[in-house]
């Protein structure tokens, strides 16, 4: 979908890797979910596209601290919320403890 929206090799790499990432962490943390790709367009018109990751997995009790490099809750080295965020131009998390993680992110053209 990358491609089809006019993202160059490198950006579509990036939304690859941050995508990977937070699938994986579905998957690891929640064992299923969801994930919503949508073009999309800012107030300015500019085009782009958003990803949305929907879990109702256990949560995440301290979302300030999982956005640190190096904590990690599950033996990993902690870079990929902290990492993720750092390949796209938006990135918000919403969780709460037993009620799931949504982990949306957007990068624009």
């Amino acid at each position: 979908m990358a491609a089809a929206l006019g993202f160059r090799l490198l950006d579509q790499t990036r939304l690859a890797t941050v995508a990977s990432e937070l699938a994986r962490n579905v998957v690891k943390y929640a064992k299923r979910g969801r994930l919503i790709a949508q073009p999309t367009q800012n107030a300015h018109g500019r085009k782009g596209l958003r990803l949305i990751f929907e879990d109702s997995g256990p949560g995440i009790p301290d979302i300030e601290a999982a956005m640190r490099d190096g904590f990690s809750t599950g033996g990993g080295l902690g870079k990929g919320l902290p990492g993720s965020k750092r390949l796209v131009d938006e990135f918000q998390i919403e969780s709460a403890p037993g009620r799931g993680t949504c982990v949306t992110i957007a990068r624009w053209l």
